[in-house]
């Protein structure tokens, strides 16, 4: 009996806000003569928090055109924007700004969608030895980290050197797939400098000159003693979560004006 009422007093209280909410929203939009899309364009600069509301209106919406509008095309954004206009009786010419708005908050919502596919597939796609472009882009990754060490054989120790566990790196992509090697060489290509500098760290106090007491003597502030693949692998591992989690949304609406892609996913890595 005490659980059939605790349901049914969840319920009456879900239905009271329910309607109180919309009966709210129709009283604003009678006082202010705008949508509640409207509102959210209009009284949010561009960026997460606009793109983050107008994201949870659609979804919320009892209309089944606005609940799907966060899952169309991107080349149906347009017309979907049209649809939405026509829907909420706004007159375009008078409100120029929102169709423009809208748009740029739609691109990014489905554009995020679209990267989280896109991120998945490369995740599930494992490292192949007897792919030309799979071995070419390991190669090059050790390359960029390692340009004056020619690799004496595709099987070597030397990839320890960059912190994979073993002769052979392919096994250290079980986890994250070809999506870890993409990042690592993202990184060591478009910001060596760091890249190098974190490797040689990571690599303190081994192939450091001084003794490993010297070394813990001086206390530097620096991580020490890490495998940089690894590492790396795990941060992927920790991006892709955030990214699928959704909790990435707030940094990628911010950071890309239009729809969010791979480039910008590997920048945050």
């Amino acid at each position: 009996m005490k659980h059939f009422l605790r349901v049914l007093t969840q319920l009456l209280v879900f239905l009271y806000c329910k309607c109180l909410w919309r009966g709210l929203k129709f009283v604003i939009r009678k006082l202010t003569g705008r949508s509640e899309l409207q509102r959210i364009c209009y009284n949010n600069k561009p960026g997460a928090r606009r793109t983050l509301k107008i994201e949870s209106s659609l979804k919320c919406s009892k209309h089944e055109l606005l609940q799907s509008a966060i899952n169309v095309h991107p080349d149906s954004v347009e017309k979907t924007i049209d649809d939405i206009i026509s829907l909420k009786k706004i007159n375009p010419d008078t409100n120029p700004q929102l169709g423009i708005s809208l748009q740029a908050c739609l691109f990014q919502i489905v554009g995020y969608r679209n990267l989280v596919v896109e991120v998945e597939k490369l995740r599930r796609e494992p490292y192949d030895c007897e792919n030309p472009a799979h071995e070419e882009m390991l190669m090059k990754l050790w390359k960029e980290l390692r340009p004056d060490s020619p690799l004496s054989g595709r099987i070597s120790k030397q990839w320890c050197e960059i912190g994979f566990q073993g002769n052979d790196p392919k096994t250290d992509f079980r986890g994250m797939g070809l999506l870890g090697l993409h990042n690592l060489l993202y990184f060591a290509e478009h910001d060596k400098a760091t890249a190098l500098q974190v490797l040689h760290d990571s690599l303190q106090p081994k192939h450091s000159k001084m003794s490993k007491a010297e070394w813990d003597k001086k206390k530097f502030d620096k991580a020490i003693g890490y495998s940089f693949a690894i590492v790396g692998i795990n941060i992927t591992d920790l991006a892709y979560s955030l990214l699928v989690s959704g909790a990435l949304k707030t940094h990628l609406y911010n950071v890309a004006p239009e729809m969010p892609s791979l480039v910008h996913f590997q920048q945050t890595f």
